[in-house]
């Protein structure tokens, strides 16, 4: 990599060091640290909160319209990606969170999917 600083990051640093200037003493503790707002371990958690609402909104399908293979390997990465966040430095307890609930909401949807293939299993029988 040539070390080249592309315009997104020239924009994204310009923002933080605005922002910079007025972040109060008290919230200093939390802008300055490893996985605060300056860094992506602090918005990519952020982010990923939209798969967690995606995964409520689901409760609302229809079981039979469920994808049991997508709700099975959304569930595994939210775990995987639970252990990855308590082993990587800095600890990034927000991205645990949100993996933890990403993983949860994903583990019903599969139960939903399973209880509804064997409920069809059940009648054809």
């Amino acid at each position: 990599m040539s070390g080249k600083v592309g315009p997104l990051s020239r924009i994204y640093n310009g923002m933080i060091g605005t922002a910079d200037k007025f972040v109060p003493a008290s919230m200093r503790p939390l802008w300055e640290h490893p996985a605060g707002p300056k860094t992506v371990f602090f918005w990519a958690p952020i982010c990923k909160w939209a798969l967690v609402i995606a995964g409520i909104g689901d409760m609302k399908r229809p079981a039979h319209s469920l994808s049991l293979n997508q709700c099975a390997v959304i569930a595994t990465t939210g775990i995987i990606w639970s252990r990855y966040s308590l082993v990587i430095i800095p600890k990034n307890y927000s991205l645990f969170m949100v993996n933890m609930f990403v993983a949860t909401t994903q583990l019903y949807q599969v139960a939903r999917a399973l209880n509804y293939q064997y409920g069809l299993k059940d009648k054809a029988e």
